[in-house]
C-alpha cells in the first residue's frame, strides 16, 4: 500500500465516523499505536480545528507536525438531518513526514488530491442522520478504492 500514509478518516462532532489505517503508526517511547485512541484523535482534531477557526477569524488549520508525523486537515461543511445548522466535517490524513520534501508542498499536494474524496462523502451523506454511525462504515471501501485508483503520491 502507500508507505507514507498511516491513516485517512473523517471527523464529525468530535468523533471519527469513518477511517482506514493503511499502516500502523509507531511511537518510539511506547511501541506500536493500536488504534484504540480513535475517539481521542477525533476529539483532538475537532477541538484544534474549532480553536483555529475561532482564534484566527474563520481560518481553518491545515496541518500540524509532531515528530515524524504530519496531521493534515481539510475542513468542509455538511448538513445533518438532526440539526438546522450546516456543520464542519473534517477529512484528516496522518502521513509520515518526508525529510527530502518541504512540508508545505506535501500538505498542498495532499489537500488538492484528497478534495474529491471529501466531496464524495458530502454528496453521499449530506442531509442524512449523522447519529446513525454504522452507515459510514461502507465509506471505508471508498477510501481504499480512492487511494488505489488514483495512486495518490506526494510529488507531482
Amino acid at each position: 500500500m502507500l508507505k507514507w500514509l498511516y491513516e485517512v478518516g473523517i471527523v464529525f462532532r468530535g468523533f471519527v465516523i469513518v477511517n482506514y489505517s493503511f499502516k500502523k503508526m509507531h511511537d518510539q517511547s511506547k511501541g506500536t499505536i493500536t488504534g484504540n485512541e480513535k475517539d481521542l484523535r477525533g476529539a483532538f482534531i475537532s477541538a484544534i480545528s474549532s480553536f483555529a477557526e475561532s482564534a484566527f477569524t474563520n481560518t481553518s488549520l491545515e496541518y500540524l507536525e509532531s515528530g515524524e508525523t504530519l496531521f493534515i486537515f481539510k475542513v468542509s461543511r455538511v448538513k445533518s438531518i438532526d440539526s438546522i445548522n450546516i456543520e464542519p466535517v473534517i477529512l484528516y490524513g496522518l502521513l509520515e513526514k518526508s525529510k527530502q520534501k518541504k512540508v508545505d508542498k506535501i500538505v498542498n499536494t495532499f489537500m488538492e488530491r484528497i478534495h474529491p474524496l471529501l466531496e464524495l462523502f458530502i454528496q453521499r451523506y449530506n442531509g442524512r442522520d449523522f447519529c446513525e454511525i454504522n452507515q459510514f462504515q461502507e465509506f471505508q471501501g471508498e477510501i481504499i478504492k480512492f487511494f488505489n485508483l488514483n495512486k495518490i503520491k506526494l510529488t507531482n
